[in-house]
């Protein structure tokens, strides 16, 4: 099988490489996130700094009381930043907007079992469940949903014809003016464009954790049965996502990838990340 070699895409600067990486993203305008704080672990609200990659340069923004244990994080078009705790068992509000100073502005909250958070470019956030919120809290219940960043509700995934609910979000892709919902257990590829109808195509790919799309393009990333470092090329039609071909992704230098590592879908990208997660990959589907 041929391979396909990740690029290297955003390091974390070495001057923070000795405290302990609570999340990382990237962000809908390809910027870098790190949540960041002191190796002591508190009890209770802690300080923490996200470290921003763009552009060939970084900086910091402090942030102060941050109640997440397990947290997400993401930005927002003002430069502030949304951090959620993704397990919100008690029905305490679990996400925290932070404006651009690092200030704890309000909380609210969208349901247990966060498998995925990502902002869109007008600064709502995209949350897709696992199957522990998706059949233990009505919030998660959809198994995706979409929030306004003060928490309103905005959007709840409703089955299409011919597909099930969702009982765990796999991958998620949220790009500038659509979002693909990738859900088990028939692993349909959902689209969400406006408020129009969902739009769901037929896939042969099952457990892929990343997806891709440009245009009529697809990569799925990731699958069962050693298929973990396996891209799934594919092209849409009307009902269906047909495979074309498979490739191996690698490192930048050839080497194989391990097996745990982070996605996030971003249009046409695929951004990579594993231990000890200080660096983001990026594989992109090219024009042709």
């Amino acid at each position: 099988m041929r391979a396909e070699r990740l690029t290297p895409y955003a390091r974390l600067p070495r001057a923070y490489h000795d405290l302990d990486v609570l999340h990382s993203t990237v962000d809908a305008f390809g910027r870098a996130h790190w949540l960041l704080r002191e190796q002591l672990k508190p009890s209770g609200p802690y300080d923490a700094v996200i470290v921003t990659v763009a552009d060939g340069g970084s900086y910091p923004t402090q942030l102060s009381s941050v109640l997440a244990r397990f947290p997400r994080i993401d930005s927002l078009p003002d430069g502030g930043f949304v951090v959620a705790d993704t397990r919100s068992c008690g029905g305490d509000d679990q996400v925290q907007v932070f404006d651009a100073l690092g200030r704890p502005s309000w909380t609210f909250r969208v349901g247990d079992g966060i498998e995925h958070l990502l902002t869109d470019e007008s600064g709502d956030l995209w949350v897709g469940y696992f199957d522990e919120g998706v059949f233990g809290d009505p919030l998660s219940a959809p198994g995706a949903r979409r929030w306004s960043s003060t928490g309103a509700p905005l959007w709840e995934y409703r089955p299409p014809p011919g597909t099930d609910w969702i009982a765990d979000c796999y991958a998620l892709n949220v790009d500038r003016d659509v979002t693909w919902v990738y859900p088990y257990t028939r692993f349909p590829l959902v689209e969400v464009r406006g408020s129009g109808p969902l739009h769901a195509r037929t896939t042969q790919v099952r457990g892929a954790s990343g997806v891709a799309v440009r245009r009529e393009r697809v990569a799925f990333f990731g699958g069962y049965r050693g298929r973990r470092d396996q891209l799934t090329l594919a092209t849409l039609t009307d009902t269906s996502v047909d495979t074309t071909g498979t490739v191996r992704l690698t490192h930048p230098d050839g080497t194989p990838l391990p097996p745990r590592r982070r996605v996030v879908s971003r249009g046409p990208r695929l951004y990579i990340q594993e231990e000890p997660r200080i660096e983001w990959l990026v594989f992109e589907i090219g024009d042709s």
